[in-house]
Formats: C-alpha cells, sequence, structure tokens
C-alpha cells in the first residue's frame, strides 16, 4: 500500500472514532409511551427489536406472516413491560398488505413515531440460476414493500418528528457469491432511502431516515444457509437489534454493525483485487 494510501486509511479511522466518540447519547426513556411499528417481527432481529421496546415502555404494533407466531411474541412483549403490544399478520409480496399494516397501526396507536422496516423474504444461497421470477417477487418483499410503508407512513412521522429505520445489509454495500437476488434488493434499498434522506433535509422535513448496515447476525435463518459454507463470524440478533433502536431514537444517519463493517465496505474501493480475493475465498465451494 502507497503512502498517500496508508495516510489516508489512518485519516479515515481517525474520522471514524471521532463521529463515534461524538454521537449522541441515548436515552431509554425517550421511548416510553413511545409508537412504534416493526416488520419482520416473529423472528430474528425483529422480534429481538419488539423485546427492546418493550422493555423500555413503548407501545408496539408488530407484523409477519405467521399470526400464531406474532400473538406469542406479541404477550411476551406485555410481560415485558410494553404498554401495548398489538399485532397483524401479513404478506409483504401483496401489493395491498403493506399499506393496510400502516393503515392498523395508526389507528391503534393513534400515530406513529418510529416505523423500523426490517423484513425480508426467503431466498436460496446458491449460484444465481436464471430465476428472474424469483428475483422480482423478492423485490417486492424486500424493496417496494419498505417504499409503499415509507409513503404511507411519512403524514404521520411528519407530525410526530418522528424517525424510519431500514434495516439493511453490507450485502447492500458490496455484492457477494450465493445472493444474487437478495444483495440486489438491499442495494436498492440503500439507493431510494438514501436519496430520500436527502430530499427530506432539503425540505427541512421533521422526519429522519436511519439506514442500518448489519455484518452476519446469528439469526436461526442465517446461520442455516451460511452453515458448514463459510466460516465468516456472526454477531447476537439481540445486540444488534439494541443497536438499530438506539440508532432510529437517537436520529442517527447510519449504523454499521458489527462496528468494523464501515471499514470493510471502505476496502472494495482502496483495495478492489484483495476485497474480491478475500470475498470469493471466504466460501467452501468447488465448481
Amino acid at each position: 500500500m502507497g503512502t498517500l494510501k496508508k495516510v489516508l486509511l489512518a485519516s479515515l479511522c481517525v474520522a471514524f472514532v471521532a463521529v463515534k466518540w461524538s454521537a449522541p447519547s441515548f436515552d431509554s426513556e425517550s421511548l416510553r409511551g413511545a409508537r412504534v411499528l416493526v416488520t419482520g417481527a416473529s423472528t430474528g432481529i425483529g422480534e429481538q427489536m419488539a423485546y427492546h421496546y418493550a422493555r423500555f415502555g413503548a407501545q408496539i404494533v408488530i407484523t409477519a406472516r405467521r399470526e400464531k407466531v406474532l400473538q406469542q411474541v406479541a404477550e411476551k412483549c406485555q410481560s415485558l413491560g410494553a404498554q401495548k403490544a398489538l399485532y397483524i399478520a401479513a404478506d409483504m409480496a401483496s401489493v395491498s398488505d403493506p399499506d393496510q399494516v400502516v393503515d392498523f397501526a395508526v389507528e391503534k396507536l393513534g400515530g406513529l413515531d418510529y416505523m423500523v422496516l426490517n423484513h425480508i423474504g426467503p431466498s436460496p444461497f446458491r449460484m444465481w440460476d436464471g430465476d428472474v421470477e424469483h428475483t422480482r417477487w423478492l423485490m417486492q418483499v424486500n424493496f417496494f414493500s419498505y417504499v409503499h410503508m415509507a409513503w404511507k407512513a411519512l403524514a404521520s412521522l411528519e407530525q410526530s418528528k418522528g424517525s424510519l429505520v431500514i434495516v439493511s445489509s453490507l450485502l447492500g454495500k458490496m455484492a457477494s457469491p450465493f445472493v444474487a437476488p437478495y444483495t440486489s434488493t438491499k442495494f436498492a434499498l440503500n439507493g431510494f432511502f438514501g436519496a430520500l434522506h436527502h430530499e427530506l433535509a432539503m425540505k427541512k422535513s421533521n422526519v429522519s431516515i436511519s439506514i442500518c448496515t448489519l455484518g452476519l447476525i446469528d439469526t436461526e435463518a442465517a446461520m442455516d444457509k451460511v452453515r458448514g459454507v463459510t466460516n465468516i463470524p456472526a454477531y447476537p440478533a439481540t445486540d444488534a437489534a439494541l443497536n438499530i433502536i438506539k440508532t432510529g431514537a437517537t436520529r442517527q444517519t447510519d449504523l454499521y454493525y458489527p462496528w468494523f463493517t464501515q471499514l470493510v465496505t471502505l476496502s472494495k474501493d482502496w483495495l478492489p483485487s484483495l476485497t474480491s480475493y478475500i470475498i470469493q475465498n471466504s466460501y467452501n465451494y468447488s465448481p
């Protein structure tokens, strides 16, 4: 690595530490009574977010496809201290369900202070085989439904000076094998909501947008896909969930979890050949 690149990399590291050091502090009391909608909340990160919000005394609406599982999560949220814990089953592949979820939450809670969009559709972990229909379906679930819900909720969030939180992925910053349809949806999320962030700021909107870039998280669904295929370390869903909540509550623009994922995203521009080599050799694959 040349001297200039070393200096620039060191400067970026210093800037990163400075930004983290100066980040606003999180006050859990700010979430007491807050009106929150969390999608993809039956399992994984979404479920853990629901439990954290419950402990903070929020009013919660959760949604996913499986009604019985949602009921169990909502009951646990009540036991953990949620002021309200309601649920609505919905299929985000539907054109109408995303809007219905927002309408339900606004009606039952009297408005929204936070909307956390976290849901994803199932997608195979394998080389892309030309299945365009699956890619189109996944784009509806992982991207277009986010856009629909954001537009539907903006008026309510504007009234409350609320926050829109988008759960994205490191795979939306740098491409990786075996997940072409999934990574395309995450790139789309980052592009759309990155642009919307600028537009809201230019209009002096009350609504903040936080885009959360996550590395590999130890959810059951993720671990089932990568077990035996890669040795990339996974990080705890409950910790990821708490960091997402703090990011929305403090109205920060970005979250990178774990922290070094931000440095990883820089590597593809600074050291593209090395980064590609590492990515392609991080998986157990034989043609």
